[in-house]
């Protein structure tokens, strides 16, 4: 959920600290820090953003070639400067400063044991437990490299640490298990004269673009003239560097004002990027999905997927897509329920997991869950390569929607559903139930799908007029049918998150089962009304919302015959969009969240309580 970054350098690392840091204020987080040694080791931390951390260590004077830094938000303790990264462990003569994603669950055990030896604890933190056990570790003579090893063989739960000591001012120490955390790879991938650790890619392309991906349990050691990996049996481990593409471009805002708006409108590229070797071929293969696919899919009898928030709801879709055009059944677990429950493992489960991030602790354990139940044919759907879920994975597909920088996902979801679709034809395909003309005709639709959704985005300016009158609304219903529903329910996640509007959705039939007793004048109605095989379905339920003087709120399609009213008010698309019509039916809920946060004055890039990467449970 947070961010690490850390620097040995011959120059001054605190712009490279505090660059890397606002690199990765998109995570979420309530706090921030640096420890820096200098000939000594100091700590600065404050509460809030990276610009006041950024103006306190200008004050200090802050200069030093070795230092780390952290973004916190709070799981154990409050949001205070003590309870603030990095954590120190101090004697007269020996210091230690810890930074730590993640959460050590077996803390309470372990601060018992070290206040035992004599040290003292002054923060609410889990992470607090680290410093001292290392700083046990080098009093008894260990170098940093072999006391982050010992320490971490300790630690149960999920971390991503870096660690400094001033007897070594030189050196920084990482390791990772569950949370990400990568090696940059300095002076062109030489590795000489500087080398960096970080939570994420985005945090370094200001200093290297040359990066080695850390494995579970692998621990780290970066210096001046290079660096050294363990694995999580202390054997030495080989990482290969590659050549990150992102570039600083694809992370800056540009002439936009929000990155959730930023990404809304670049979803007609990333999804034509995401599609590309589908677009640009008549016909699908399953070597789309990987070099077993074929051998695979042949095996799947039914697909259990799990995933989390957005990628849930993606999921959702999914499931209409399959059951109904590859005719395979489908279960769609939240992940972090899938975990917890005796679920039936059966034969011929293809388990496919679904992540923006690639590194959602929830989804990642849900996934060795199943492996460990035998169920070990796996497929990811993700937007970063080399993430934990994608190296955990016998298929994969990557969507290449670029970076997702605000919190609430949109483009993500948006080619997330457009590699499902791709899925549910190769599979309809392999299983004898596409044709040749249907397949080239389906290929044709997702070749037209940027263009379409350029043309929805055209409704923005209508979008944004009925944002001005749901800013003062405290709760909003959201209404689908079908493949739509799980759009509806997206829309509303959309809404909560970045207005903190109470916002639920239903399917529309269920109404009169229990919601129609909150819908009055005060209560917004947001219906997803496709021109498809449930509308005249829909309409009732529409009728029965303003029987009750419901406001309606109607994304229709152009050729969907619903009138404005008094009380209705209505924006047509485009003309039906078939099977891919969620695909476009969830953009304009997306530019109403956001347009409703602008109104409301909401932090829509980074809404309260909430974080971009969800790497703890």
């Amino acid at each position: 959920m947070c961010g690490i970054v850390g620097a040995v350098s011959q120059r001054n690392v605190v712009p490279i600290l505090i660059e890397g840091l606002r690199r990765l204020e998109y995570r979420g987080y309530d706090s921030a820090g640096l420890a820096l040694i200098n000939g000594v080791m100091e700590r600065v931390r404050s509460v809030g953003r990276v610009a006041e951390l950024e103006v306190r260590a200008r004050e200090m004077g802050a200069y030093a070639p070795t230092g780390i830094a952290h973004t916190r938000w709070a799981t154990h303790g409050g949001v205070t400067e003590g309870n603030a990264h990095p954590h120190a462990s101090i004697s007269p003569a020996l210091e230690i400063s810890v930074v730590h994603n993640g959460i050590i669950e077996n803390h309470e055990a372990l601060r018992a044991r070290l206040k035992g030896l004599g040290y003292q604890f002054l923060s609410q933190t889990d992470s607090e437990v680290i410093a001292h056990l290392i700083h046990a570790y080098v009093t008894e003579g260990m170098s940093l490299f072999q006391a982050v090893q010992q320490a971490v063989r300790e630690l149960e739960g999920a971390y991503a640490i870096a660690a400094l000591s001033n007897h070594e001012p030189n050196a920084v120490v990482g390791s990772r298990r569950g949370s990400p955390l990568l090696l940059g790879v300095g002076n062109e991938g030489t590795g000489r004269g500087e080398n960096f650790l970080a939570s994420d890619t985005s945090a370094l392309l200001q200093v290297t673009k040359y990066v080695a991906y850390l494995e579970e349990g692998d621990v780290a050691e970066i210096r001046l003239d290079g660096y050294s990996i363990v694995d999580r049996d202390g054997n030495p481990a080989d990482r290969p560097i590659v050549e990150s593409q992102l570039s600083a471009d694809s992370i800056e805002l540009g002439n936009y004002s929000h990155y959730m708006q930023k990404e809304i409108f670049e979803q007609p590229g990333a999804i034509a990027n995401t599609l590309e070797m589908v677009t640009n071929g008549t016909a699908l293969s399953p070597g789309l999905f990987g070099a077993q696919a074929e051998e695979v899919f042949a095996r799947a009898n039914q697909i259990l997927i799990l995933a989390c928030g957005t990628s849930f709801h993606a999921g959702l879709v999914a499931k209409y897509w399959l059951e109904s055009v590859a005719k395979l059944p489908v279960s769609v677990e939240i992940a972090s329920e899938y975990r917890y429950r005796q679920s039936v493992a059966l034969p011929g489960t293809l388990v496919m997991t679904i992540s923006q991030s690639g590194e959602t602790a929830d989804t990642l354990a849900a996934l060795h869950h199943a492996k460990s139940l035998g169920l070990e044919d796996s497929l990811t759907i993700c937007n970063v390569p080399e993430s934990a879920l994608i190296r955990a994975s016998r298929l994969r597909f990557l969507t290449r929607a670029g970076p997702e920088i605000g919190v609430a996902s949109t483009k993500a979801f948006t080619t997330q559903l457009a590699a499902l679709f791709v899925l549910t034809l190769v599979l309809a395909k392999q299983r004898g139930l596409l044709g040749v003309e249907r397949e080239r005709e389906l290929i044709a639709q997702l070749r037209h799908l940027p263009a379409a959704m350029n043309r929805v985005l055209e409704c923005e300016p209508a979008v944004h007029h009925w944002a001005n009158r749901f800013a003062t609304k405290e709760h909003a219903l959201f209404l689908g049918r079908g493949v739509h529903f799980p759009i509806a329910m997206e829309g509303a996640l959309k809404l909560k998150e970045v207005t903190y509007i109470h916002a639920e959705a239903y399917a529309a039939g269920e109404l009169k089962h229990g919601p129609l007793a909150l819908v009055d004048s005060q209560m917004p109605v947001v219906v997803v009304a496709p021109n498809d095989a449930l509308i005249e379905k829909l309409k009732s339920n529409l009728q029965e919302v303003r029987a009750r003087g419901g406001e309606l709120f109607v994304f229709a399609d152009r050729d969907t015959v619903i009138e404005p009213s008094d009380g209705v008010n209505i924006i047509n698309l485009d003309d039906h969009a078939g099977l891919l019509s969620p695909i476009l039916h969830v953009v304009p809920l997306q530019l109403l969240a956001y347009h409703a946060a602008l109104e409301r004055g909401t932090d829509v890039d980074k809404p309260r309580n909430l974080a971009k990467s969800v790497t703890v449970e």
